[in-house]
């Protein structure tokens, strides 16, 4: 490792517990959709501080805000931080602000150190990484990626009819480059496990080799709205029945192919009225595997399960593929700088793939990435419990920290031959 350079482990826990005050929730987490008021607000601070230490903050067509401290050899496509500083409605304090905060931590450490890397350092805020007001997730990362357009995601809305470029606009981040106009030589995405393994087996550092695949359907049913006391059993067309019959099969479909998983996660039900036999039910599949030809089959089971169990019951539906993000395998020579990083802190580390999709597998097809993770409480994330402890926070910077200056050398000695 180049330095000896550390991370300034209080700082960054003021910034975790400042910021959580943009879209605070009373039960200690934070609501701060993609492009909310909130979200403009720790946009605002962000940029800020950023500008503070000198940064130049370049903002995208897309909302994506890119902070950049310059190089001894600017010519040189900057080594990229960052993750997302949006949140589900009960999000928690660290699910994509630790890998933003982390990195400003990364770049004030420099900063006060007077240290001068050979390529640029770049911070990068992701724009509706969660996808929880407009689906589909990872969305601004992905037109940086080339995987969608910006005219694909200004179209889509939230359950309001609010479009995404209505959004962008009201909060002022819209910006004048085009998405993915400039490169990265790498990028690094620091991040909360969201899952329970590196905490059962006490490890500190999760070393993420890739991501597994996923896909997101949507369902309607139609049946017929009828009144529940005058219309008997035999007769009628209860879209909910067929939903309920559903939801059984994508659990079942899901326990079948582990350790794949597959889930119903968001359902509507119409009228939604006491007294009246549902006539439509919309509801999301979250289908995830490792194995892009696995899910090919658990696609192709659920499609089968809606004409087998719908048909019977007299319903119709339609079932549309909204968004598909393949599995990720992530770049050996970054993986193993973070492995470098880890070892030099002397921190457990231990392999893995993500389970949750990232901002980093859309930046995998067009840059050299990875990602470190660290542990959360019982696993516990998209959720306003979400806990992270203050040492696990200032071992993933440091981690950071260590492995991008690591990439730095990497890139400056293959420069020189």
């Amino acid at each position: 490792m180049p330095t000896n350079l550390s991370i300034n482990s209080q700082r960054l826990w003021d910034s975790l517990m400042d910021t959580a005050k943009f879209g605070g929730t009373e039960k200690g987490g934070i609501c701060r959709l993609a492009l909310s008021d909130e979200d403009r607000q720790v946009r605002d601070w962000f940029k800020a501080q950023c500008e503070t230490l000198g940064c130049t903050v370049r903002v995208d067509e897309a909302g994506n805000m890119f902070a950049v401290r310059p190089g001894r050899r600017n010519e040189l496509a900057p080594i990229a931080m960052g993750s997302h500083l949006d949140t589900q409605p009960t999000g928690g304090k660290f699910d994509g602000v630790l890998g933003v905060l982390g990195a400003l931590e990364v770049l004030r450490t420099l900063h006060e150190q007077d240290y001068q890397t050979n390529a640029p350092i770049e911070v990068v805020n992701w724009t509706n990484e969660e996808g929880s007001r407009f689906p589909p997730a990872m969305m601004a990362s992905g037109v940086f990626a080339g995987a969608l357009t910006a005219e694909y995601i200004y179209q889509q809305t939230d359950r309001d009819g609010v479009t995404f470029l209505e959004a962008l606009e009201r909060i002022g981040y819209r910006g004048p480059m085009k998405a993915g106009d400039h490169k990265f030589s790498a990028m690094f995405e620091l991040h909360i496990e969201q899952g329970p393994v590196l905490e059962s087996e006490k490890k500190i550092v999760g070393v993420v080799t890739g991501v597994q695949g996923m896909r997101w359907y949507e369902v309607t049913i139609k049946g017929e709205d009828a009144h529940t006391g005058a219309t008997p059993m035999w007769l009628r067309k209860n879209a909910l029945v067929g939903a309920a019959r559903m939801i059984e099969v994508v659990d079942a479909i899901g326990q079948k192919h582990q350790p794949g998983v597959a889930t119903v996660g968001l359902i509507e039900n119409k009228p939604n009225s006491r007294n009246v036999v549902p006539g439509e039910v919309f509801f999301t599949v979250d289908l995830r595997h490792p194995d892009e030809n696995t899910l090919d089959v658990m696609e192709a089971e659920l499609r089968a399960a809606l004409e087998a169990s719908l048909a019977p019951l007299r319903l119709s539906y339609e079932e549309k593929r909204i968004w598909s993000s393949r599995a990720v395998k992530f770049a050996p020579e970054l993986i193993d700088c973070v492995r470098r990083a880890a070892a030099k802190s002397n921190f457990g580390m231990r392999d893995m793939v993500s389970g949750a999709g990232h901002d980093a597998a859309y930046i995998a097809r067009v840059a050299p990435t990875t990602m470190i993770f660290v542990p959360c409480e019982g696993g516990l994330s998209h959720n306003e419990a979400e806990s992270t402890s203050y040492d696990e926070c200032a071992a993933g910077a440091q981690v950071l920290l260590d492995a991008v200056l690591a990439y730095d050398e990497m890139l400056a000695g293959e420069t020189r031959k």
